[in-house]
């Protein structure tokens, strides 16, 4: 198994993606791109782009950065439509993993690291 962070956010979450908790199995189809350092970075997609690979494993955990520019670990990113005010059932609140503590972030994208069994 293979420890991968993939990033979820930015419109096509908010449009449309499902909330994503630890400890959860997910398959994500994913973009694989390069960054600045040459480490490849996955970031989920599912609408305009074909997906490069799917990486399918368990959700080890979730960071964000706060508004103060550090990095937090949480619980769970919430649905998009949760996020932008419209699911009655979820308040679309961040909290720390381990506390419960609500996080004050302005979130726009996720990292998500995986334990992946399966990258193809």
């Amino acid at each position: 198994m293979t420890e991968v962070v993939v990033q979820v956010g930015g419109w096509e979450h908010e449009c449309c993606g499902e909330a994503v908790e630890v400890s959860q199995v997910v398959d994500f189809g994913c973009l694989a791109r390069r960054r600045a350092s040459g480490e490849e970075q996955y970031v989920v997609t599912h609408h305009d782009d074909e997906p490069d690979v799917r990486i399918r494993g368990r959700v080890v955990d979730i960071s964000v950065v706060d508004i103060h520019g550090a990095r937090r670990s949480i619980a769970r990113v919430p649905s998009g439509s949760a996020l932008r005010g419209f699911d009655s059932q979820d308040d679309g609140h961040l909290e720390e993993q381990h506390t419960g503590q609500l996080v004050d972030a302005k979130p726009d994208v996720f990292d998500v690291r995986v334990l992946a069994n399966e990258i193809a």
